[in-house]
């Protein structure tokens, strides 16, 4: 028995429209200082198919079948655009991975039809005989639409139907039989593929979105996982096609103790806070560092925005915030005092510190450094692109990329001279003056976040220049960038771009726009952010398809 899908695209046809001869066709929807504009009418982009990530996928088997457990890597998506959710309307599984989650299904089946208290949970019915139709579709109907985020159609109940009873007769149990029907429901395009196609005639340049697909899209953005029953019959009834009741569904969602889930898959997706669980760093010449303090410095952060998010504190907190989530391991390389003897506690560091806000965190620190060094480069691409938006071209194919040995003779010891080549030679400079000068105001820190005032026995000197304005240190370019209406700008379009699963469009600029003052009116407060941009209509309808998407299902019985 295998679900497969035939080989798909989803293509997407970007607009720059350059509001000045000298703008550069970046995807910057933004207009240059000084030019006033109207946005121009609501265009919807094409719809799409979106690929549910691994840890979506996780969450939703979890939800549907409590207790199992679920594979934590099934099929890898590549970042695109900075995200791994723009990424998943153009991403389709590999042939291995196809194979993978089959033999996960079957697994997760299994585990489901054990004999035992979970299973007797999860049974709306006792079976009558080894063979019991009546019994398998009214477990699978449940099952299915939770999965699928929909009902399942006639046609489909009748095929798990018969899966479940030919399967039953040749293994001669009911509820093994169920499994493998259940295993189709579990690796289903229906469950593994988002579709957002629209309402409307297939002509229909703008198509409102249906109340399964709003759905659909509000759990995964809100609270990463499918929606829930109470959801789900809010789809059914008509309830997120009307303002006054979505407004009220999506306020009881941010409430929901699930939010907290979203909100950490979101900057976990935005900050590249994953690749701190496989942090690796030389033992040798850090004596602080262990296998634990990357996924501390992920949970630090993540501590860190729960308290801003829910605590709707001002956004901009997050660079001059001193109030932090520390551990013995992280303490230990702050060089302060463990705040519990356990796990994680508040502490605060003194306003004369020179560790300030998420660019102080190990997880910037030491998430955007070299294995034995630090790396002004990565750190300045991080602060440029993460936190700014800004866009930094990749580098020139066979550009030469090794900065000079430290040397007493040649008066080069700091790191700031080593890299001082980037900012002299003419084809490195256009993209290092973006992100060097940035990264050496974090100098101050070594690889893995320790602070220090020598480099090679030299002073460090952490000054320069962001957004035309100078700073001396960390601290001032922290607070430089808190003060910058590029700061909450980013935020705004990137928690857009990983609500809709694409880089905007100057079409959407209505609907970014109208969610960012919503966000600069509530003082930027994140929760209003995320209220605004799930019910702008950039988030409740598509355009027409902008090619062919084809899913196929095969049985093998």
């Amino acid at each position: 028995m295998r679900f497969f899908t035939s080989p798909h695209r989803v293509t997407r046809a970007l607009v720059c429209v350059a509001l000045a001869a000298s703008t550069a066709c970046d995807g910057n929807i933004d207009p240059p200082p000084g030019v006033d504009t109207v946005d121009p009418p609501f265009v919807p982009v094409p719809a799409q198919m979106r690929r549910l990530t691994d840890e979506q996928y996780g969450n939703l088997v979890r939800d549907a079948l409590p207790g199992v457990v679920v594979p934590p890597r099934i099929d890898h998506i590549p970042s695109e655009g900075g995200l791994e959710a723009t990424a998943t309307s153009s991403q389709g599984f590999s042939s291995r991975g196809v194979e993978k989650l089959e033999g996960i299904a079957l697994q997760i089946a299994e585990q489901a039809m054990e004999p035992g208290e979970a299973r007797d949970a999860l049974m709306p019915c006792d079976p009558t005989g080894t063979v019991d139709p009546a019994c398998a579709e009214r477990f699978l109907r449940r099952v299915a639409r939770r999965v699928w985020r929909r009902p399942a159609t006639r046609t489909e109940l009748d095929s798990l139907v018969a899966i479940a009873g030919q399967s039953a007769e040749t293994v001669r149990d009911f509820h093994q039989g169920l499994g493998y029907a259940l295993a189709a429901v579990l690796q289903s395009p229906r469950a593994i593929f988002r579709v957002e196609f629209g309402t409307g005639t297939p002509e229909a340049t703008h198509r409102p979105l249906d109340g399964w697909e709003i759905a659909e899209r509000l759990a995964f953005f809100l609270w990463n996982t499918g929606p829930d029953e109470a959801l789900l019959d809010a789809a059914a009834g008509g309830e997120l096609e009307e303002d006054a009741t979505l407004a009220a569904w999506v306020d009881r969602m941010l409430e929901d103790e699930r939010s907290h889930q979203g909100v950490r898959a979101f900057f976990t997706d935005m900050l590249q806070l994953a690749k701190l669980d496989a942090l690796s760093m030389d033992t040798d010449a850090f004596e602080h560092f262990g296998p634990d303090v990357g996924p501390a410095a992920r949970e630090e952060t993540l501590r860190v925005l729960e308290d801003i998010v829910f605590g709707r504190e001002d956004y901009r907190t997050l660079m001059t915030r001193r109030e932090t989530w520390l551990n013995r391991r992280l303490a230990s390389i702050y060089g302060v005092r463990a705040p519990a003897p356990e796990g994680f506690a508040r502490f605060t560091f003194p306003a004369d510190s020179p560790r300030i806000g998420i660019l102080g965190h190990v997880s910037t620190l030491a998430g955007h450094a070299h294995f034995g060094s630090t790396s002004p480069t990565l750190r300045g691409l991080f602060v440029r692109q993460r936190l700014l938006c800004g866009t930094v071209p990749p580098p020139p194919v066979g550009v030469e990329t090794i900065i000079p040995e430290a040397s007493e003779e040649e008066d080069i010891i700091t790191l700031r001279q080593r890299v001082q080549k980037h900012l002299e030679d003419p084809v490195c400079a256009n993209c290092h003056r973006l992100m060097d000068p940035l990264g050496l105001g974090l100098e101050n820190f070594n690889a893995i976040g320790q602070y220090r005032t020598l480099d090679n026995g030299a002073p460090i000197d952490a000054s320069g220049v962001v957004n035309g304005e100078d700073f001396e240190d960390a601290v001032g370019m922290a607070e430089t960038i808190a003060q910058s209406e590029e700061f909450p700008r980013c935020l705004t379009r990137t928690a857009y771009r990983y609500a809709l699963g694409h880089d905007e469009t100057p079409g959407e600029a209505v609907s970014i726009n109208g969610a960012h003052r919503v966000f600069t009116e509530s003082g930027f407060q994140v929760l209003e952010l995320l209220r605004a941009i799930a019910l702008s209509e950039g988030f409740r309808a598509v355009g027409p398809p902008s090619d062919v998407i084809e899913i196929e299902e095969e049985v093998e019985e």
